[in-house]
Protein backbone atom coordinates (compact mmCIF):
# COMPACT_ATOMS: atom_id res chain seq x y z
CA UNK A 1 0.00 0.00 0.00
CA UNK A 2 2.72 2.48 1.00
CA UNK A 3 4.86 1.51 -1.99
CA UNK A 4 1.86 2.03 -4.24
CA UNK A 5 1.29 5.51 -2.80
CA UNK A 6 4.98 6.29 -3.12
CA UNK A 7 4.92 5.19 -6.76
CA UNK A 8 1.90 7.39 -7.47
CA UNK A 9 3.55 10.31 -5.67
CA UNK A 10 6.75 9.85 -7.69
CA UNK A 11 4.73 9.78 -10.90
CA UNK A 12 2.90 12.96 -9.88
CA UNK A 13 6.17 14.72 -9.08
CA UNK A 14 7.57 13.71 -12.48
CA UNK A 15 4.44 15.03 -14.18
CA UNK A 16 4.72 18.36 -12.36
CA UNK A 17 8.44 18.59 -13.14
CA UNK A 18 7.73 17.94 -16.84
CA UNK A 19 5.06 20.65 -16.79
CA UNK A 20 7.50 23.13 -15.22
CA UNK A 21 10.15 22.30 -17.81
CA UNK A 22 7.57 22.74 -20.56
CA UNK A 23 6.71 26.16 -19.13
CA UNK A 24 10.33 27.26 -18.91
CA UNK A 25 11.31 26.07 -22.41
CA UNK A 26 8.25 25.17 -24.47
CA UNK A 27 8.88 22.85 -27.39
CA UNK A 28 7.62 25.48 -29.84
CA UNK A 29 10.38 27.85 -28.77
CA UNK A 30 13.01 25.13 -29.11
CA UNK A 31 11.75 24.16 -32.57
CA UNK A 32 11.69 27.76 -33.76
CA UNK A 33 15.38 28.10 -32.89
CA UNK A 34 16.38 24.76 -34.45
CA UNK A 35 17.47 26.36 -37.76
CA UNK A 36 19.79 28.84 -36.07
CA UNK A 37 23.48 28.07 -35.87
CA UNK A 38 25.72 28.89 -32.97
CA UNK A 39 29.21 30.32 -33.40
CA UNK A 40 32.16 27.92 -33.38
CA UNK A 41 33.92 27.45 -30.04
CA UNK A 42 37.25 29.17 -29.50
CA UNK A 43 39.35 26.02 -29.79
CA UNK A 44 38.46 24.88 -33.34
CA UNK A 45 41.24 23.58 -35.57
CA UNK A 46 43.35 26.16 -37.35
CA UNK A 47 43.79 25.62 -41.11
CA UNK A 48 47.22 24.04 -40.46
CA UNK A 49 45.81 21.63 -37.84
CA UNK A 50 42.85 20.39 -39.87
CA UNK A 51 42.68 16.59 -40.04
CA UNK A 52 42.43 14.80 -43.38
CA UNK A 53 38.90 14.69 -44.89
CA UNK A 54 38.83 10.88 -44.48
CA UNK A 55 39.50 11.23 -40.73
CA UNK A 56 36.69 13.79 -40.42
CA UNK A 57 34.26 11.60 -42.40
CA UNK A 58 35.11 8.56 -40.26
CA UNK A 59 34.65 10.55 -37.03
CA UNK A 60 31.29 11.93 -38.24
CA UNK A 61 30.10 8.44 -39.24
CA UNK A 62 31.22 7.02 -35.87
CA UNK A 63 29.44 9.84 -34.03
CA UNK A 64 26.20 9.35 -35.98
CA UNK A 65 26.28 5.58 -35.40
CA UNK A 66 26.96 6.03 -31.67
CA UNK A 67 24.10 8.56 -31.41
CA UNK A 68 21.75 6.06 -33.09
CA UNK A 69 22.84 3.33 -30.66
CA UNK A 70 22.32 5.70 -27.72
CA UNK A 71 18.81 6.62 -28.89
CA UNK A 72 18.01 2.94 -29.40
CA UNK A 73 19.35 2.17 -25.93
CA UNK A 74 17.25 4.96 -24.41
CA UNK A 75 14.13 3.58 -26.10
CA UNK A 76 14.92 0.10 -24.76
CA UNK A 77 15.46 1.46 -21.24
CA UNK A 78 12.14 3.35 -21.34
CA UNK A 79 10.33 0.21 -22.48
CA UNK A 80 11.89 -1.90 -19.71
CA UNK A 81 11.20 0.76 -17.07
CA UNK A 82 7.48 0.57 -17.79
CA UNK A 83 7.57 -2.90 -16.24
CA UNK A 84 10.32 -2.40 -13.67
CA UNK A 85 9.01 0.86 -12.19
CA UNK A 86 5.83 -0.88 -11.06
CA UNK A 87 7.53 -3.84 -9.38
CA UNK A 88 7.80 -3.96 -5.61
CA UNK A 89 11.38 -4.19 -4.31
CA UNK A 90 12.67 -7.74 -4.18
CA UNK A 91 14.56 -10.51 -5.93
CA UNK A 92 13.33 -11.68 -9.31
CA UNK A 93 15.35 -14.64 -10.53
CA UNK A 94 18.91 -13.41 -10.90
CA UNK A 95 17.95 -9.75 -10.54
CA UNK A 96 17.39 -7.58 -7.46
CA UNK A 97 15.01 -4.66 -7.84
CA UNK A 98 15.41 -1.89 -5.25
CA UNK A 99 15.05 1.84 -4.98
CA UNK A 100 17.83 3.96 -3.55
CA UNK A 101 17.75 7.69 -2.75
CA UNK A 102 19.19 9.94 -5.44
CA UNK A 103 22.00 12.34 -4.68
CA UNK A 104 20.97 14.57 -7.60
CA UNK A 105 19.15 17.79 -6.89
CA UNK A 106 17.29 20.21 -9.12
CA UNK A 107 16.13 23.76 -8.41
CA UNK A 108 12.49 24.14 -7.36
CA UNK A 109 11.51 26.64 -10.06
CA UNK A 110 8.03 27.26 -8.68
CA UNK A 111 9.47 28.17 -5.28
CA UNK A 112 12.14 30.34 -6.90
CA UNK A 113 9.51 32.16 -8.97
CA UNK A 114 7.37 32.69 -5.87
CA UNK A 115 10.37 34.06 -3.95
CA UNK A 116 11.31 36.43 -6.80
CA UNK A 117 7.71 37.62 -7.01
CA UNK A 118 7.43 38.11 -3.23
CA UNK A 119 10.67 40.13 -3.16
CA UNK A 120 9.81 42.10 -6.32
CA UNK A 121 12.89 40.91 -8.18
CA UNK A 122 11.17 40.46 -11.57
CA UNK A 123 11.61 37.38 -13.71
CA UNK A 124 13.91 34.54 -12.74
CA UNK A 125 17.16 34.96 -14.68
CA UNK A 126 17.72 32.19 -17.21
CA UNK A 127 20.70 31.31 -19.34
CA UNK A 128 20.88 29.35 -22.54
CA UNK A 129 22.45 25.91 -22.65
CA UNK A 130 25.63 25.14 -24.55
CA UNK A 131 25.14 24.61 -28.28
CA UNK A 132 24.52 21.01 -29.34
CA UNK A 133 26.70 19.28 -31.88
CA UNK A 134 24.52 18.07 -34.74
CA UNK A 135 25.92 15.69 -37.34
CA UNK A 136 23.87 14.93 -40.46
CA UNK A 137 24.78 13.10 -43.63
CA UNK A 138 25.22 15.46 -46.55
CA UNK A 139 22.92 14.79 -49.51
CA UNK A 140 24.54 13.04 -52.45
CA UNK A 141 25.83 15.25 -55.21
CA UNK A 142 23.16 15.92 -57.78
CA UNK A 143 24.08 15.26 -61.40
CA UNK A 144 21.87 17.38 -63.67
CA UNK A 145 20.35 15.51 -66.56
CA UNK A 146 20.58 17.26 -69.91
CA UNK A 147 17.41 18.71 -71.34
CA UNK A 148 15.79 16.81 -74.20
CA UNK A 149 17.26 19.19 -76.80
CA UNK A 150 20.85 19.02 -75.33
CA UNK A 151 23.35 16.27 -76.19
CA UNK A 152 24.26 13.90 -73.34
CA UNK A 153 27.75 14.17 -71.86
CA UNK A 154 30.11 11.20 -72.18
CA UNK A 155 29.72 9.88 -68.57
CA UNK A 156 25.92 10.00 -68.80
CA UNK A 157 25.78 8.42 -72.23
CA UNK A 158 27.92 5.44 -71.21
Amino acid sequence: MIRNLTSHARRAVRTVADAVRATVAPAALVRSRADETAPDPADVYSPEEMPEPEVIEEAAADYAAAADRARSGDRGKRKARKVLDRLPAGRYGGWIVERVPSSRQTPDLELIRATYKRLGLGDVPMRTCAPSLRITAAPAAVIPFPAAHEPATAPLAA
